[in-house]
């Protein structure tokens, strides 16, 4: 992706953190602050899935979900929060999933990390608004991506016959929304979640 991007004439590093982790969050804003001199947007995208019914969940799969789901969320919105009041400027976008919306068997951990995050959404932007700083969550139904493609041939199947629209979302379709709610045009919407799930939690 680095490589595309550079190629576009688009100024570009790839940086590995442990999103879970709150001092390896703060080294990569500041590493990204020291290199383009801010940080306007952050895209809240890391996510994990550990499913079973909670009579099987281990309490390690419970701690990695919300770990990385939920937490990761927290200490990169952290991170980026006081560069972004000092510039009165800023946009986060939550990831999060319909699943956090309605809840869905076998995934406890992670509809429960989803929803936290729908609750961070909220209340950073009640926080932040004063200071110019929009967040907002985009929650997403099933989207054709190595996730979902981990997914059983039945699984899917029955899951699109709840869509509907009758198919998975794609990529693309996710990157336009997410691209105008971090627009200039999306300014004055802040402590939304956005639905694009094809229907599925109407």
């Amino acid at each position: 992706m680095a490589s595309e991007l550079s190629s576009m004439g688009r100024g570009v590093f790839a940086y590995q953190s442990r999103v879970e982790d709150f001092n390896s969050a703060c080294e990569m804003v500041q590493e990204t602050q020291r290199r383009f001199g801010s940080v306007d947007y952050l895209v809240n995208n890391a996510g994990i899935i550990r499913d079973k019914l909670i009579l099987r969940m281990s309490e390690s799969e419970w701690d990695e979900v919300i770990g990385i789901n939920l937490k990761g969320a927290f200490n990169f919105s952290k991170a980026v929060a006081s560069t972004m009041i000092k510039a009165k400027f800023g946009s986060i976008l939550n990831i999060t999933s319909v699943s956090g919306l309605v809840g869905i068997p076998g995934q406890s951990n992670y509809a429960a990390s989803k929803a936290g995050m729908i609750g961070l959404t909220k209340s950073l932007a009640k926080e932040l608004a004063a200071r110019n700083i929009t967040v907002n969550a985009l929650a997403l139904g099933l989207i054709d991506t190595d996730m979902t493609q981990s997914l059983t041939e039945d699984y899917r199947a029955n899951a699109v016959k709840s869509i509907p629209l009758g198919r998975l979302g794609t990529p693309e379709e996710v990157a336009r929304v997410a691209a105008f709610l971090l627009s200039d045009d999306a300014r004055y919407i802040t402590g939304q979640v956005i639905q694009c799930d094809g229907g599925f939690a109407i």
